[in-house]
């Protein structure tokens, strides 16, 4: 398959599979938001379809 680790995540998540909160920004603002709504410790990371 050849799925960001968001898509991935969203299909998990579908099938019943625990997975941690994220979101998925586009700038600096959203990445923000999601932050705050997430909570806690965040880590930020580019989604990039490499390997």
């Amino acid at each position: 398959m050849d799925l960001y680790e968001y898509q991935a995540k969203d299909l998990f998540a579908a099938h019943g599979v625990p997975v941690l909160p994220g979101a998925v920004a586009s700038n600096a603002e959203e990445a923000r938001v999601a932050a705050e709504e997430i909570g806690g410790p965040v880590v930020v990371k580019a989604q990039v379809k490499t390997g």
